[in-house]
């Protein structure tokens, strides 16, 4: 048993370094590939020998701040989509299940509406708030009542703010009609146009959540078992809970900061990761980090190429993948489980 055991987990391993050996072909496939297309060689000399070029200013400007933030967003995403479905036990739990997108987008509009705000880096705290906002009042009111914070209340609460924050988005943006254009981009969802500076401002907030993520992995592996089990283990439920809900609203808050609101990423990748290593939420977690920044970037790269010499934003690009994949998980049962 040890010896198959020990096999199990250096397979995990080997998967994992291979996972992370696909991120970096996928980072740099992301970097020289689009409407311009770059060689290996003037990727090298734009850091090495950089002349102020159109190319060099593609390169260092605009395709890899492109790339690391779509590796980095769907990382974060990645993971938010595991704690989400652990937390609320609902195999088709996403980001947008906690209002989080719908706050986010709702701050945003407001913002712009309202106080005439239009700049990118404005849009990233804006949002983030707003995020944050959202998911406090999910979590009051999914704890509202005797039974405290529940799987289904929270999953409830969480459809009831999207509902309201969509709805008076959509009335603000019918309002100042002028604004839609402007608005209309950053809610559907890109990494088109992001500078480096508005991922670092971040960046910090993201890796220490996916630190954090790594470290309550078997915490929450016990929490799966059961309330009752785990409180009978000495574990302080409603502590882990909070964190995890905390943990939620950085990595998603953060991820719709800086690229909009992109759904379907948590959505999809937790259930690819699963089919691969099972249910342990530490592999889980560390798969999901790999195999979210991979999609991403795929989805950003498509884009490219789709609707030549336009893009299409990648939220478009996630959605083509994940309502295939949400009805096909609807057909098997999966709400059920």
């Amino acid at each position: 048993m040890q010896c198959a055991w020990l096999h199990k987990k250096a397979h995990r391993w080997i998967g994992l370094f291979a996972g992370i050996l696909l991120l970096l072909l996928c980072i740099a496939a992301s970097i020289i590939f689009g409407v311009h297309s770059t060689s290996w060689r003037q990727v090298v000399d734009a850091f090495t020998s950089y002349n102020g070029s159109t190319e060099h200013i593609i390169v260092r400007d605009v395709r890899v701040p492109r790339a690391l933030i779509a590796a980095f967003v769907g990382g974060s995403l990645g993971i938010c989509g595991v704690l989400l479905q652990s937390l609320t036990k609902n195999p088709l739990a996403d980001s947008g299940i906690f209002g989080i997108n719908a706050g986010a987008s709702l701050f945003v509009v407001a913002a712009l509406v309202l106080f005439g705000v239009n700049s990118l880096a404005s849009f990233t705290w804006i949002a983030f708030l707003g995020a944050g906002v959202s998911c406090l009042f999910v979590f009051i009111l999914g704890s509202a009542g005797r039974q405290g914070l529940t799987p289904l209340k929270i999953t409830l609460a969480g459809a009831a703010i999207t509902a309201f924050c969509s709805s008076l988005s959509n009335g603000m943006l019918i309002i100042g009609d002028s604004a839609m254009e402007e608005v209309l981009f950053w809610i559907s969802g890109s990494v088109e146009g992001r500078s480096l500076d508005i991922l670092l401002n971040l960046l910090p907030y993201m890796i220490i959540a996916w630190i954090v993520a790594l470290l309550i992995g078997s915490s929450i592996n016990t929490l799966m078992l059961g309330d009752d089990v785990a409180r009978s283990l000495g574990q302080k439920t409603v502590l882990l809970k909070l964190t995890m809900g905390l943990l939620i609203v950085i990595l998603a808050g953060s991820s719709v900061a800086v690229a909009g609101p992109i759904g379907f990423v948590g959505l999809v990748i937790p259930h690819i990761a699963r089919s691969i290593i099972g249910k342990d939420v530490r592999w889980l977690v560390a798969y999901s980090a790999i195999l979210g920044g991979v999609l991403l970037l795929l989805a950003d790269i498509a884009s490219r190429f789709i609707a030549e010499p336009r893009e299409i934003p990648i939220g478009v690009m996630t959605a083509i993948i994940g309502v295939p994949f949400f009805i096909h998980a609807a057909r098997k049962g999966m709400l059920q489980k």
